[in-house]
C-alpha cells in the first residue's frame, strides 16, 4: 500500500514538473550557416543566470528537491502508526470519561431515589406521630374508670363498647392489675421525712464563694456536723487548698458569711501535709490522710495538736486506686449518721471499692465491706446513714449517682438520682447529716447541695 502511495505521489510529481517546465519552454527558429531552418527550445532556469554544467541540471535539480519532499512524506506517512496510538489513547481517555459520567450520573439518580424514600418514611413516621397525639390527647380526655366491690366480688363501672373490655385481653389486665397495686402512698413525696433512709433525690447546686487563684481549682471546704466545745460551732466554716506540694493551712470562718466574703478568723498549720481532697470534719476534728502515705491523722481543733494516726491496712495510695478525676484520691474519708467512714481500695480488691468504718477516736477499723464497683470508674462518693453512693461523673453537666451500696444488708445494685456539676469540674462531694446537705466543691465554685431521703425497704403491697 505504501508503494502505491509513492509511486502516485511520484507521478504527480513529475506530471507537475513537465507541465511547469512546459510552461517556461520557448521556441526559437533560425538559419544555421548552412542555410537550413533550425529550430531551438530554451527554457529559462529559476535559479541559476548562466549554464555552468549540462543543460538538465535545472529540471534534474527540481525532480530531486521533489523527490526529497516525496521521501518527507513518505516517512511521516509511514510514522503515522505512532499518531494513531496516540489517537487511540485518547479515545480510551473519552470513553473512560464517558463511563464515569455515566456512573455519577448512575448514582444522583440513586440518591435522588433514596431521597424520595426517605421523605416518604418520615411523611409516614409523621403521620403515625400524630395519630399517636390525638390518641393519647383523646386518652386524657376520658375520665378514669373506678371500681366498685359488692359482695366480695369486683365489678368495673366501664361501657361494654370499651375494646380494652375483653376479658380475654390476658395482657391488657396483667398491666391494669400491676398499675392498680402501687399504693398511692408511694407515688406521694416524703417531704417531711426526717428518719434515715435512702437518697431520693439531690437539689440544685448553690454556690457560696468562688476561689481566687489557682490554689483553688480543687479543694476541701466543710462543716462539723457535731462540734464538740464552745470554741467552734456547726456555724463555722473551714477551708484547706488542696493544689500545691505541701498543703498544711485550714482556714477557719465565723460563720456562712464570713465565708463568702473570704475573710477566715484563724488559719491553722497542720503537723503533717494533706494529700489531696479525702478530709472530713467529724466531732470537734479534721480527719485526712498524710501525704503520700496511707497514714489516717486526726486533728484535734480545740487543742490545734495531732490527736492520733494510724496506717489504714492495705489501702492503695498517691494514685494507685484514685477516683476518674485523678488529683491522687485514693482514701476519701467520710462521716454520716453512724459514725466514720473510708472509701478506698486494696490490691486484693483489684480496685473495687472497699468501705471501713473506723473508730473516731483511735481510728481503728471496726468492720469492712468490699463493694462490687471499681473506684476508678466513679467520680466521686460519699455516705448517707451507712449507704455509700456514687457519683458517674465530675464533668458531665447533667450526671447520675448511679451506684448505691448498704452496709447493713451487704448489697449493692445500681440507682439513677440526677445529679448536677454546675461548673463541670467537681472534685469533692461530702454529706453533711446535721444540715442534710452535700457539701462540694466545682472548679474553683464551694458549692452546696438540698438532698431528701426517704423511707427505705418499702414494701410493695
Amino acid at each position: 500500500m505504501w508503494l502505491q502511495v509513492f509511486f502516485l505521489c511520484l507521478s504527480c510529481f513529475t506530471l507537475s514538473s513537465r507541465s511547469q517546465t512546459q510552461d517556461r519552454a520557448a521556441l526559437h527558429r533560425s538559419n544555421d550557416p548552412a542555410g537550413r531552418c533550425q529550430y531551438t527550445f530554451t527554457v529559462a532556469s529559476q535559479e541559476e543566470s548562466s549554464c555552468s554544467g549540462s543543460s538538465m541540471k535545472p529540471e534534474m535539480d527540481g525532480v530531486l528537491s521533489r523527490l526529497t519532499l516525496l521521501e518527507a512524506l513518505v516517512s511521516r506517512l509511514i510514522a503515522g502508526g505512532d499518531g494513531g496510538a496516540v489517537t487511540g489513547v485518547r479515545a480510551n481517555g473519552e470513553e473512560g470519561i464517558q463511563e464515569a459520567y455515566s456512573k455519577v450520573t448512575g448514582e444522583k439518580n440513586q440518591l435522588q431515589e433514596d431521597k424520595v424514600r426517605l421523605n416518604r418514611q418520615v411523611q409516614e413516621l409523621q403521620r403515625r406521630l400524630e395519630e399517636l397525639s390525638r390518641e393519647a390527647e383523646s386518652l386524657r380526655q376520658k375520665p378514669c374508670q373506678q371500681k366498685h366491690t359488692s359482695g366480695g366480688s369486683q365489678r368495673e363501672n366501664r361501657p361494654a363498647s370499651d375494646p380494652a373490655y375483653d376479658n380475654g385481653n390476658g395482657s391488657y389486665q396483667e398491666m391494669k392489675a400491676e398499675v392498680t397495686e402501687v399504693p398511692a402512698s408511694h407515688l406521694i413525696p416524703e417531704g417531711n421525712f426526717t428518719g434515715c433512709g435512702e437518697l431520693q433525690s439531690v437539689g440544685d447546686p448553690v454556690m457560696h464563694r468562688k476561689a481566687d487563684s489557682i490554689t483553688g481549682k480543687y479543694g476541701v471546704w466543710l462543716q462539723d456536723p457535731e462540734p464538740q466545745g464552745d470554741l467552734y460551732t456547726n456555724k463555722t466554716a473551714w477551708r484547706i487548698d488542696a493544689v500545691g506540694k505541701d498543703v498544711r493551712q485550714l482556714f477557719a470562718y465565723e460563720d456562712m458569711d464570713q465565708f463568702s466574703r473570704g475573710f477566715p478568723t484563724k488559719v491553722l498549720v497542720l503537723p503533717e501535709p494533706v494529700e489531696s481532697t479525702g478530709a472530713t470534719m467529724y466531732r470537734g476534728s479534721l480527719y485526712y490522710q498524710r501525704r503520700r502515705s496511707r497514714t489516717l491523722i486526726r486533728y484535734d481543733l480545740a487543742s490545734e495538736k495531732l490527736a492520733s494516726r494510724l496506717d489504714l491496712p492495705h489501702a492503695g495510695f498517691h494514685g494507685q486506686h484514685p477516683y476518674s478525676w485523678g488529683g491522687y484520691t485514693d482514701i476519701d474519708l467520710a462521716a454520716d449518721e453512724q459514725g466514720l467512714w473510708a472509701i478506698y481500695s486494696t490490691s486484693k480488691a483489684k480496685g473495687a471499692i472497699v468501705i471501713s468504718q473506723l473508730d473516731p477516736e483511735s481510728l481503728e477499723v471496726k468492720k469492712s465491706w468490699e463493694t462490687n464497683i471499681r473506684k476508678n470508674t466513679v467520680a466521686n462518693a460519699f455516705m448517707v446513714c451507712g449507704r455509700l453512693y456514687t457519683v458517674a461523673s465530675y464533668t458531665a453537666p447533667n450526671t447520675t449517682i448511679n451506684y448505691m451500696f448498704d452496709t447493713a444488708t451487704g448489697e449493692g445494685r445500681a440507682v439513677a438520682v440526677p445529679f448536677k456539676n454546675k461548673y463541670r469540674y467537681n472534685s469533692m462531694v461530702d454529706y453533711n447529716h446535721a444540715q442534710r446537705k452535700l457539701h462540694a466543691w466545682d472548679n474553683f465554685h464551694m458549692v452546696t447541695y438540698d438532698i431528701r431521703l426517704g423511707r427505705a425497704n418499702r414494701s410493695s403491697s
